[in-house]
């Protein structure tokens, strides 16, 4: 529910309204405009006096929030949410590149891609600590030791940093190192990570689910943004088809659509949708054309020999190649690499 309250209202009576709200269970989520204040009230309509809410003074009407996600969707916040970084501003005109390899090995290789990729004008480096497996034999990541050659290469190189997180036990120490905390494919679902990010206030990347609906994905960072964290970064990574000549399906018609239903910026990972190399080039570019805020793009000085998805990184000559090309590609959209 959406409180409209007239515009004459003083600020007592906002704060009596919104009391009312806490005082039956509702988050508020006040919004100061130049003319009129709107308060929206998040949770059990059952729960709510529409009556008495609406004859309070300084009261003009009550308008009721279609969508489920009412945080993540555009009827209570119109304007675009810009996710800042330090310095680094995700959805705003520049298109954001993050990029760096899917695992850290060690941390020679890691300083080595960490230089190349900024040289080349990324923003943001990637890096993957805790790696999730299909198997349990696989490299499952250098844990603690990955997270401090990554915070290494932010004091080299002045990157802001992004990595995953898998477990509820593992938050505190993950958001001690990165700049943005990372929620992968497998975990969009799991809410009770979803909540204990949402209770810190670094930045939170939330990749889609693989089967996951749009409507599933944006209620995933309602999860996030409903614990008092605002700054989530959708990120569409492709989804399971019957298709099998790429790793996964891109949606590229999911940038379009959340620009309609939500506020948050969204980036495209063109690595793990190709799941090779050859094809991260156009997707990126397609990326950018249909209006994503920025990229996630896997860069490994070595991919032959990477422990973790080296068929879908590039070798840092590629990844430089790959930005001079982009920037055409923004500036005919409206927007800046």
């Amino acid at each position: 529910m959406i409180i409209v309250m007239s515009q004459n209202a003083t600020k007592e009576q906002i704060r009596n309204v919104e009391k009312a709200l806490s005082d039956l269970g509702f988050k508020t989520h006040p919004i100061f405009g130049d003319i009129k204040t709107v308060i929206g009230a998040i949770g059990d309509k059952r729960l709510l006096n529409t009556n008495f809410i609406s004859n309070m003074p300084g009261v003009e009407h009550l308008v009721p929030i279609m969508k489920p996600y009412k945080l993540a969707g555009k009827e209570l916040q119109k304007n675009p949410t810009i996710v800042k970084v330090g310095d680094v501003k995700i959805g705003g005109p520049e298109v954001v590149v993050m990029a760096g390899p899917c695992a850290i090995e060690n941390m020679d290789t890691y300083l080595e891609t960490a230089g190349k990729v900024k040289q080349s004008g990324a923003k943001i480096l990637r890096g993957g600590a805790f790696k999730p497996r299909t198997s349990p034999y696989a490299f499952q990541g250098l844990e603690e030791d990955g997270l401090k050659i990554m915070a290494a290469a932010r004091e080299a190189t002045g990157l802001k940093l992004v990595t995953e997180v898998v477990d509820t036990r593992d938050v505190d120490l993950v958001a001690s190192y990165t700049d943005i905390i990372q929620i992968g494919a497998r975990n969009m679902q799991n809410f009770r990570l979803l909540k204990e990010v949402g209770m810190h206030q670094k930045p939170v990347l939330l990749k889609r689910g693989v089967s996951a609906t749009i409507e599933e994905w944006l209620m995933a960072a309602e999860y996030i943004i409903s614990e008092g964290n605002p700054d989530v970064i959708l990120c569409e990574r492709g989804i399971r088809t019957y298709e099998t000549s790429t790793r996964n399906t891109i949606d590229m018609s999911a940038i379009p659509v959340v620009k309609e239903l939500s506020h948050l910026p969204i980036i495209l990972d063109p690595s793990h949708a190709a799941g090779t190399w050859k094809y991260v080039t156009a997707l990126s570019k397609g990326a950018i054309a249909t209006g994503a805020d920025g990229l996630i793009i896997e860069v490994h000085s070595s991919p032959d020999v990477a422990l973790c998805d080296g068929p879908q990184s590039l070798i840092p000559s590629k990844f430089e190649q790959l930005m001079n090309e982009l920037d055409p590609v923004a500036k005919a959209v409206g927007r800046t690499m």
